[in-house]
């Protein structure tokens, strides 16, 4: 979907970028609520009174009300812009270095071009070796992002980024305001659950779309003329436990639940030592 280059000082490396992530999400169609059939929109010209052809419609950028200046494709794909065919590395960051939570956006393999190929695995290896993360701007589309490279599993992986003026201030958050007093045997037992839900890495494949496989079941039902299954009934006003007993009793469970997981690996080493 992306077709240019990565400029590292001196040396040009020819790359495609391809779309890394796909949403699988669950989407609904609008229906008339008379006749159950599809609701459709149009694109209207209201100078003209008529409907324009989704392949017709032109861009226009105000310049003033009801003033716009034609921008076409070829415009778009000829912008005196740098990273419109480059993506010039600025600076390198340490690994970890961009809070992922608030900037990073989308996922892109970075696939060199045969003419590139030496160089790019030699940026790959150095951005590895000195866990470092090379961060840059490219220009996607209709606009121009900021990203990171990464070296990533034998291959170099680009995220689009939040720049800084799109990211929202949490200043007046009222539950952030007040000083709040830790008590010590809370935060141990705090650091004692995450260490029996600890795991040595992440491991997606342990997931899945629970929300997606609930409504397929609810759709299936429907079908065969079934009753839905209904959610379980949750108490209309939360319980509220002791803070301490509640950490207690969620350490202990959290155990528990580990502990058949542990057992045929433990017997395992024993066997293995005899």
């Amino acid at each position: 979907m992306w077709k240019g280059s990565v400029s590292f000082g001196l040396v040009a490396i020819p790359v495609r970028l391809y779309v890394a992530t796909e949403s699988k999400g669950v989407s609904f169609h609008q229906l008339c609520p008379e006749h159950n059939s599809r609701i459709r929109y149009k694109r209207w010209c209201e100078a003209g009174d008529h409907e324009v052809a989704y392949g017709e419609i032109r861009k226009g950028y105000e310049v003033g009300r009801d003033t716009y200046v034609i921008v076409e494709d070829s415009d778009l794909d000829n912008l005196p812009l740098p990273t419109a065919r480059t993506i010039e590395i600025q600076e390198f960051v340490p690994r970890g270095g961009i809070e992922p939570g608030l900037y990073y956006k989308g996922a892109y393999y970075m696939e060199p071009e045969e003419a590139g190929r030496k160089a790019y695995h030699l940026l790959r290896e150095a951005l590895a070796d000195t866990e470092r993360i090379a961060v840059a701007k490219i220009a996607l589309r209709d606009r121009e992002h900021l990203c990171a490279m990464h070296s990533l599993d034998g291959m170099m992986l680009l995220n689009t980024l939040h720049w800084p003026d799109e990211i929202r201030s949490a200043e007046g958050l009222a539950g952030l305001e007040a000083e709040v007093k830790i008590n010590p045997r809370e935060l141990q037992m705090a650091k004692s659950l995450i260490e029996n839900l600890a795991e040595d890495k992440f491991e997606p494949e342990r997931y899945h779309d629970d929300y997606r496989e609930a409504l397929e079941s609810v759709v299936k039902a429907k079908l065969e003329g079934e009753e839905a299954v209904e959610a379980p009934a949750v108490e209309a006003e939360p319980k509220v436990m002791d803070l301490m007993e509640a950490l207690k009793a969620s350490v202990e469970a959290a155990r528990k639940e580990r502990k058949p997981a542990a057992a045929p690996a433990k017997k395992a080493r024993k066997a293995k030592a005899s």
